[in-house]
């Protein structure tokens, strides 16, 4: 079965053989579907406070 990660930022699904995995120095494994969701980590962005991503929405009230 082939495993199926969710990005780390975004929320969405990121299929086998795309986006980016990092480890961090401590061992712990994100996961990005995108660049975009990568540079919108590093710059040190709230998913909560991005309003197209999955925490987003759930915090606007839209899903």
């Amino acid at each position: 079965m082939v495993e199926r990660n969710v990005c780390t930022f975004c929320g969405g699904p990121v299929e086998p053989g795309t986006g980016k995995m990092y480890v961090k120095k401590d061992g712990s494994v994100m996961y990005f579907c995108s660049s975009k969701c990568q540079n919108n980590h590093k710059l040190g962005r709230v998913p909560r406070r991005v309003e197209w991503t999955a925490a987003g929405k759930k915090a606007l009230g839209k899903k």
